[in-house]
This record gives structure tokens, C-alpha cells and sequence, in this order.
């Protein structure tokens, strides 16, 4: 599966501090956050349960999670979580920078299989909003890079799931080749999409 149409032509929602904007795939929304700087630097509001309502995002959270990823080049995906638990997220770069893929795995989607690439970094400050239904992946663009997270459901370990990375269906842009990518045994053993069970209509 290819790429999805670009979405740059989706204007923005705005609400308070924070907007958002659609993109190629229905569900996955691109969220920007207006930063307040002075002459000691910026501060953010990352999250507000009544604008990100306003925004399109009615989900409530109930987990925060950090990653520290040390080499560039290294790719944590494709991954989600099956009902009764399954996850949306709220992505965010704290430290370095990432391309962010997220793969629409809804089997009676008119999209099912492509996906959409965003570059999240520390300096654009942008968020991506991952719903259910869609498998999620990144690769690390700099070295010393931190990713935090947000989720809508408790992680289960006996619910996780995940995809190849390097489905060949898929066609993903990943920014590595697969001699210098650093991954997790796990992630290494994952199956194609096409061999995964129907687990979202």
C-alpha cells in the first residue's frame, strides 16, 4: 500500500491555544499548540480537555508515557493494542526528532493499509493524534531523542500487537535501511499486515 494523499489542503480547527488540522487518512488529526516566548525562553500548554474537545479530540486519557531512544536510526513500531483496550495516542517530541507513521489498519477502510508520515521534532513542537484502528511507528532522526504519549487506555501486555515494520505491502518512507536500524527483538519478529487477524472493522 502507497502513501495516502496529502492533507495540506484541510484547513485548521482553532480552539484556545491549540488547533489541529486533518490529514490524508480520516481519523489521524496533526495538533498545534501556540507557544508563549520571552527572553527566558517559551511556555506551552500541551493539553486541554475542553479545547482538544473543540478541536475534534473527545478522548479521555489515562496514561502518560516517555521514550528515550539514544541512536538515530532506531524505529519503535508498528504498534497498537486489540479491544477490549484498544489505544488511541497523543504523540509528542520532548527532545530531538522523529517521522512519525501511523498505518490505517481498519480492514472496511476505504484507506486500509496506506498510512501518513509527519515529522515531529522538540523545535515545531507539532503533536499527532493516533486513533483507534491504526498501527503506530517511529524512526528517530537524531541521536538523544524522548518521545511522551499520551493514551486512552492502560497498557496490556497480552493485548499488545504489532506489525513489520518493513512490510513490503506497505511502502513505508522509513528514513533507515534496514542494516543500520536499530529495533528490539520484538519488533523484529512482528508479522505483515496482511498475515495479521481481522482485529478492527
Amino acid at each position: 500500500m502507497k502513501k495516502a494523499e496529502e492533507g495540506d489542503h484541510f484547513d485548521w480547527i482553532v480552539s484556545g491555544n491549540h488547533s489541529a488540522r486533518r490529514l490524508a487518512i480520516d481519523g489521524p488529526l496533526l495538533v498545534s499548540n501556540r507557544r508563549f516566548g520571552d527572553n527566558r525562553g517559551y511556555f506551552v500548554e500541551t493539553y486541554n480537555e475542553r479545547d482538544f474537545a473543540a478541536i475534534g479530540i473527545l478522548e479521555r486519557f489515562v496514561q502518560d508515557n516517555h521514550s528515550y531512544s539514544a541512536e538515530r536510526g532506531t524505529i519503535r513500531g508498528l504498534h497498537f493494542q486489540i479491544p477490549p483496550q484498544a489505544q488511541a495516542k497523543l504523540v509528542r517530541v520532548v527532545r530531538g526528532a522523529v517521522l512519525d507513521i501511523v498505518v490505517d489498519i481498519r480492514r472496511s477502510s476505504s484507506t486500509f493499509g496506506k498510512h501518513v508520515a509527519v515529522e515531529l521534532t522538540a523545535h515545531n513542537g507539532l503533536q499527532l493524534f493516533v486513533p483507534v484502528g491504526f498501527a503506530h511507528g517511529f524512526c528517530t532522526l537524531e541521536p538523544e531523542t524522548e518521545v511522551a504519549y499520551k493514551v486512552t487506555e492502560f497498557y496490556n501486555p497480552e493485548l499488545e500487537r504489532s506489525i513489520a515494520w518493513d512490510d513490503p505491502d506497505l511502502e513505508l518512507p522509513w528514513p533507515v535501511d534496514r542494516n543500520s536500524v536499530v529495533l528490539s527483538d520484538k519488533d523484529r519478529r512482528a508479522p505483515r499486515l496482511k498475515e495479521a487477524p481481522i482485529l478492527f472493522s
